[in-house]
């Protein structure tokens, strides 16, 4: 059996580091906000080439701190539009949401399922204050074409970079292509903790701050609450597998690339559309997602030869029943992607002929 994801196979690799940055946290007795948060957002600030990243619980966490401090910062306020991709993980909106604004769903460009930069501006109304690009699979929305519209129309523009870590657009990192970015560090990720975790980079000085203390109850010093905040920490335990394991992530995103370039190379069948690389994109393939009108009985087909798969994802946000409100909405595009999707395994310790099993499987189906 071909797993779609070996999370277990994944971290043995790190073991003895891990184990080791473990026994160095449960021995410092300090074991929130600590020196093994400082330290990772100090490397990961570094690695993005952002001036600061600031550890919180989760990667929705990230999204939904950065829209409340610019919301404490007078930037935006309740009612506020912000650009959104229909073609998204629900938790992109769900950031949006729970600030009090209001997602204005886009559909995305129909080659690399991102953001279309194309179709933003006819969405643009004089509420409108943000954009909230996402990174979809591991590589950047148009990033360029989306900072010319948000000049022009003076917007922020936030990445959602929970699938992006290490990617590039145009030689430039994410996390460092808008006003501020939110990362997952969910352990599924290419840069994976061991539980939850998220951060929030930007070389906005007063955002990252507020970020900080807005995610510490609102506090910047104990038992005095500048603002009604939240818990949204970085736990150390996490910070000290996150610092070992980034140390590998370029690592780790030139195997994911090898396996992917061999994939695109290597599938030939006129049943399935394969993933297209964006202009200027140095994609990390977080997830390698085929298209076919036939997804049921692929994933059959795959199944019964020991092949795991997922779906990212069956349902658009708009079709949620939480979100029931936008059910008379129509997104065709979107609506077909998400009815024709099927992510294949792409991971790192992938061996050689596990990746010519997937290969030959998916020609002969």
């Amino acid at each position: 059996m071909i797993p779609f994801l070996d999370l277990k196979r994944i971290n043995a690799r790190y073991a003895p580091g891990l184990e080791a940055a473990a026994k160095r946290v449960i021995e410092s007795g300090w074991y929130i906000r600590g020196e093994a948060v400082e330290r990772f957002e100090r490397e990961f600030a570094a690695y993005c080439g952002s001036k600061y990243a600031v550890g919180v619980a989760s990667g929705l966490d990230a999204l939904t701190l950065i829209f409340r401090a610019y919301k404490a910062l007078g930037v935006l306020k309740e009612g506020d539009e912000v650009i959104v991709p229909a073609n998204t993980y629900i938790a992109s909106i769900l950031a949006v949401s729970a600030n009090g604004l209001r997602p204005v769903l886009v559909e995305p460009d129909p080659q690399t399922y991102n953001l279309d930069p194309n179709r933003v501006e006819e969405k643009i109304s004089p509420k409108t204050r943000a954009i909230l690009a996402v990174h979809l699979y591991g590589q950047c929305a148009d990033m360029g074409a989306l900072h010319e519209v948000a000049k022009r129309y003076g917007l922020k523009l936030i990445e959602d970079a929970a699938q992006a870590h290490g990617a590039k657009h145009f030689g430039v990192k994410a996390g460092t292509l808008g006003d501020a970015a939110g990362f997952s560090f969910y352990p599924g990720k290419n840069l994976g903790a061991l539980g939850d975790g998220g951060a929030v980079t930007t070389d906005d000085t007063e955002l990252a701050e507020t970020v900080r203390i807005l995610g510490n109850y609102g506090s910047a010093k104990k038992y005095e609450n500048r603002y009604k905040g939240y818990n949204s920490r970085l736990d150390e335990i996490q910070a000290a597998f996150l610092s070992v394991k980034l140390a590998a992530l370029d690592e780790v995103v030139a195997r994911r690339n090898a396996i992917a370039t061999y994939y695109l190379e290597k599938i030939n069948n006129d049943k399935l559309v394969l993933p297209v690389v964006g202009e200027g994109n140095e994609h990390v393939w977080h997830l390698f997602v085929v298209r076919t009108k036939e997804r049921e009985a692929l994933q059959r087909f795959l199944s019964d030869r020991g092949i795991g798969t997922m779906i990212h994802y069956p349902i658009p946000p708009h079709k949620q029943e939480a979100y029931r409100e936008w059910a008379d909405i129509s997104l065709p595009l979107t609506e077909q992607i998400h009815r024709e999707v099927l992510s294949i395994p792409l991971y790192e310790v992938l061996e050689a002929e596990e990746i010519e099993t997937i290969v030959t499987a998916l020609n002969g189906f």
